[in-house]
């Protein structure tokens, strides 16, 4: 299939009532058709893996397609300055999280990528950031635990960051490293009761929404 048959069959799917609904889960409906995952999903599937496509997607501006686009490329071919650009175009926190679970972690680079993304000051870019590290500590399963004691300088330092985009990213990057393993569950603990003392409102609920999901007896009970 081509871009512009691929668009067509996007089209078909698309739902109203669903793109209308996206802003109130704070995804940016601009340029967005409401088309759900599993679709997304299963056309995937169909089209196979094509870097070319991939790109020709990305360029539509379309957010399904974009979306799209991250499930189809060719991991084998993503480099680091595609990932620059492409997170540079994010504008909605699920575009941004959809990539990184979809693409950007298969990078072999990625954890030294993640780290370099949150020094950025755009905030979509400094999500992807977080947002890899928490892909990370969920999928890579070959990965030591200690590589992950990595992400935690970063984790503090913009722990103060306010804006809501990248303090949910944080939140999200920090609980998933928690619940990793018994011994980083520790460590996330160590370093969310660091947080807590900081003065800045943000980094005192990033650190209490973390110690009370990886405090918790299921969580617990689950790594041990």
């Amino acid at each position: 299939m081509e871009v512009n048959q691929i668009i067509q069959e996007l089209k078909k799917h698309s739902n109203p009532k669903d793109r209308e609904g996206m802003a109130k889960f704070g995804i940016n409906p601009d340029k967005a058709l409401g088309v759900r995952i599993p679709v997304l999903r299963k056309l995937a599937k169909q089209l196979g893996k094509n870097h070319t496509l991939a790109q020709q997607l990305w360029d539509t501006e379309i957010h399904e397609a974009r979306i799209l686009a991250s499930m189809v490329d060719d991991p084998k071919l993503l480099t680091e300055k595609q990932i620059d650009k492409w997170s540079k175009d994010f504008n909605s926190w699920d575009l941004c999280d959809q990539c990184c679970m979809n693409l950007f972690e298969k990078l072999p680079s990625a954890f030294e990528k993640a780290i370099k993304l949150t020094d950025n000051e755009e905030e979509f870019v400094r999500r992807t950031g977080f947002a890899l590290m928490a892909c990370l500590a969920w999928h890579d399963k070959t990965s030591h635990d200690e590589e992950f004691l990595k992400f935690f300088p970063a984790i503090k330092k913009y722990s103060t960051d306010d804006r809501n985009f990248v303090k949910k990213a944080v939140n999200w990057a920090l609980r998933n490293i928690g619940k990793r393993s018994v011994f980083l569950n520790k460590e996330s603990l160590k370093a969310a009761k660091d947080i807590q003392k900081l003065d800045s409102k943000t980094a005192k609920w990033i650190a209490s929404d973390a110690i009370r999901e990886l405090e918790d007896p299921k969580i617990q009970k689950r790594l041990k």
